[in-house]
């Protein structure tokens, strides 16, 4: 199995290695997406606007990675998915996650309501 850990950027400041994985071939970058959004915990971290952009660049690609972080107990971290990803993301890709969506929308939990992540949902279902 071939290491990545070197095409990574090395902390949440590293911003001119990730302007460098930006060149890089799609192929290479492909196998760095779930470390990559990694990167999104926090859309303050300096380099978090980057990876973004990288992550918008692959929007099936991404789906079962984001999928992984919708069903963790990270809310905010959904938070940060939903409002900054997902709302950005094809319709081909969001309907990936409808379910989700409708089920926050509707039927939050205490942390979900907590977090909003009701009226991001709602949102990106155009649900008002």
């Amino acid at each position: 199995m071939e290491s990545f850990e070197g095409l990574l950027p090395r902390n949440q400041y590293d911003v001119d290695w990730v302007e460098k994985i930006k060149k890089l071939d799609r192929n290479k970058i492909l196998p760095l997406l779930p470390d990559l959004l990694v990167f999104t915990q926090d859309m303050n971290w300096p380099v978090a606007p980057s990876v973004l952009e990288i992550l918008l660049t692959f929007p099936m690609e991404i789906v079962p990675h984001v999928q992984d972080v919708l069903s963790s107990d990270d809310d905010n971290w959904k938070w940060f998915i939903l409002h900054f990803l997902v709302i950005k993301l094809p319709v081909e890709s969001k309907v990936q996650f409808k379910e989700y969506l409708t089920q926050v929308a509707e039927t939050p939990t205490q942390n979900e309501l907590a977090e909003e992540l009701d009226e991001i949902a709602k949102e990106i279902l155009k649900i008002k």
